[in-house]
């Protein structure tokens, strides 16, 4: 398991494995059904990637329609790349009874030797893994989970806007979402700069797009604003240091900074935000922090995130009273 998959290229840049279980969620022949209590969303609280479907997940009140399983921060000592379900009771999945992530993969396909990803969306009745697609799922649940969405749920994927959302979408995710993981995994000097460069560049050009509108696409929280906030969120107490994306903290960007604080003080996001998690995994957890710090177990006591309840003021770029458009 993982040990079969190459994600450093040739010239020492990162390059993240591809999804294996891509089966969308729909009503058509061939596609997932959707059904309540049909699947538990497996995820692990320090993973952008998974975090941004429990916002998602939350937002739309699908919480009793897909059941949540909650793996450690810290990677098993284990010989490959492993998440582990140490927090719960007699350290295995309450509903799936493994210990290890890798189990439903290897059950569901048995030559899988990637690393086991989350967020992954399992169907409890065949017992399998049936979509790790993060750059798709929370599209999934914003559109044809929509039958299960809570009364008056807000629409985080507007129709006449997913052509505009999907392309910012994909230059998030690489020069981002991503472009963190590109400097913090970087086995080159060059490579290192290389997105260390595009990284802060595109903070930037962030940072000068929220100077006028109070979210991405203007007065209502989207999807993009999801998958950015796992990001900045993530970025003063894990990726600044653990990753060298060292040239501005989030606190640092005046509108960044404002935009953070207003995500995280709305209902979904900063409830689902455990620092605690993140900074475990990225700082002492294998694979991730450095020989030094895991050696002597030492957590960065910083830094000091109190401001992310401090009064942000940016209404004022809005016309609108509510964040969300309703459907």
């Amino acid at each position: 398991m993982s040990k079969g998959i190459k994600e450093i290229n040739s010239d020492g840049s990162f390059n993240r494995q591809k999804n294996r279980f891509t089966t969308p969620f729909g009503n058509k022949e061939g596609e997932l059904p959707i059904e309540a209590g049909r699947y538990r969303l497996l995820w692990s609280a320090v993973c952008p990637w998974a975090h941004r479907s429990v916002i998602v997940r939350s937002i739309l009140g699908l919480e009793e329609a897909i059941s949540l399983g909650t793996a450690s921060p810290m990677r098993p000592k284990v010989p490959h790349v492993d998440w582990e379900f140490s927090l719960d009771k007699g350290g295995v999945d309450p509903l799936l009874g493994i210990r290890y992530m890798s189990e439903i993969y290897q059950k569901t396909a048995p030559d899988y030797s990637g690393r086991p990803t989350v967020p992954v969306m399992v169907d409890v009745k065949e017992q399998k893994v049936v979509n790790n697609d993060y750059f798709k799922l929370t599209n999934y649940l914003e559109t044809v989970w929509a039958p299960l969405h809570k009364e008056n749920a807000p629409d985080l994927y507007p129709e006449h806007l997913r052509g505009e959302i999907d392309a910012l979408n994909d230059i998030i995710f690489h020069e981002v979402n991503n472009g963190v993981y590109k400097c913090g995994f970087a086995q080159s000097q060059e490579a290192y700069e290389a997105a260390y460069d595009t990284l802060f560049a595109r903070l930037d050009e962030l940072e000068e797009r929220l100077s006028t509108r109070r979210f991405l696409f203007g007065d209502y929280i989207t999807d993009s604003d999801v998958r950015l906030y796992a990001t900045l969120v993530r970025f003063d107490a894990a990726y600044y240091s653990a990753f060298k994306t060292n040239r501005n903290r989030i606190v640092d960007f005046t509108n960044l900074w404002g935009y953070l604080r207003d995500l995280y003080q709305t209902p979904g996001f900063g409830n689902t935000t455990d620092f605690h998690a993140i900074k475990v995994h990225y700082h002492l957890s294998n694979h991730i922090a450095s020989d030094d710090q895991k050696s002597f177990h030492i957590l960065p006591k910083g830094p000091d995130l109190s401001g992310l309840h401090s009064q942000h003021n940016r209404e004022v770029l809005s016309n609108k009273t509510e964040k969300f458009l309703i459907h």
